[in-house]
């Protein structure tokens, strides 16, 4: 095991851990599946030892191939802090890649651009609409550097070792029903339509619960990731359903917003890498959507006084 290890091959097997696929690392990396697997086949010769074995058309991590890509992860992040180290004593041109939820991309990243583009011009931002648990994935992947995510109480998402969070804050959900409904409460909904975000996400299994909580399980006529296509659909009056805050901002749909007596919310938070915690532009990012957050919560205090 004489001799240097290429940290760019390193990354190609931590890659292939997270990712379980050569064809994965290919896609996600823009590179051929031909061209991982002789850089892999290049790391096991400087390290002197298989690190992948066939198992039927695929390949798995033998021990070895497992222990490197555990410490691949620590040289990584280390890589990472220097860069930060650096960046705090020669600043320059950076990039922030952000992955945000649909809410987030429309109430709280065009007003963290703008405050980042005043104040830290230096700073590129690229931003991709994300999921949470697509978003957390490809954090820890290291092809994203801050996710804004959200939980549900009760729902809390997993700590992945060398992630950090920072608490944004808590989003009200309300019962939206059309404007001339004459529903009340969640109760009075039990016979309507409803609207709900896809299978497998957190915020629809939280609607499940809370209505089989109110003793009736919800019609689901309608089914749709995006949080805008909820709010026409509800006030079209052909549906009702459960809706963050986040997404009224700027809305003015004609529907009217109902409070649970458990004051339901979800929070809202910032991911990021641990080994990113000081870089300057990573920082600075964070520190926009940190205050985009707290400005969107006061809009959306007054709006729903006024739709309630």
């Amino acid at each position: 095991m004489i001799g240097t290890w290429s940290s760019h091959r390193l990354r190609l097997l931590r890659e292939l851990q997270l990712r379980g696929t050569i064809a994965a690392v290919a896609s996600a990396l823009n590179y051929s599946a031909s061209t991982v697997s002789q850089q892999l086949a290049k790391l096991e010769s400087e390290i002197g030892t298989p690190l992948l074995r066939a198992d039927g058309r695929r390949v798995r991590l033998t021990p070895a191939g497992e222990t490197v890509a555990a410490h691949a992860a620590r040289v990584l992040a280390l890589e990472e802090e220097a860069r930060g180290a650096l960046e705090l004593t020669a600043p320059g041109p950076s990039t922030v890649r952000v992955a945000a939820m649909q809410t987030a991309a429309m109430a709280l990243v065009p007003p963290a651009l703008a405050r980042i583009e005043a104040e830290h011009p230096h700073v590129r931002v690229e931003m991709v609409l994300l999921p949470p648990e697509q978003g957390l994935f490809e954090l820890e992947a290291g092809s994203l550097d801050v996710v804004v995510a959200e939980q549900y109480v009760g729902r809390t998402r997993p700590h992945r070792p060398g992630m950090e969070r920072t608490l944004l804050g808590r989003d009200p959900i309300d019962l939206v029903v059309a404007q001339d409904s004459a529903i009340r409460s969640l109760a009075d909904a039990r016979e309507s339509a409803w609207v709900v975000e896809p299978e497998g996400t957190q915020a629809r299994a939280w609607v499940l619960e809370q209505c089989r909580a109110a003793g009736f399980e919800p019609d689901v006529r309608f089914e749709a990731a995006d949080l805008v296509a909820h709010v026409r659909l509800i006030a079209s009056g052909r549906a009702v359903g459960f809706v963050p805050g986040l997404a009224f901002d700027g809305d003015d749909a004609p529907v009217r917003r109902i409070s649970l007596p458990s004051a339901a919310h979800r929070e809202v938070f910032l991911a990021f890498r641990s080994s990113s915690r000081e870089v300057p532009a990573v920082t600075a990012v964070r520190g926009a959507l940190a205050a985009a957050f707290a400005d969107a919560r006061h809009r959306d205090d007054e709006a729903a006084d006024g739709a309630r």
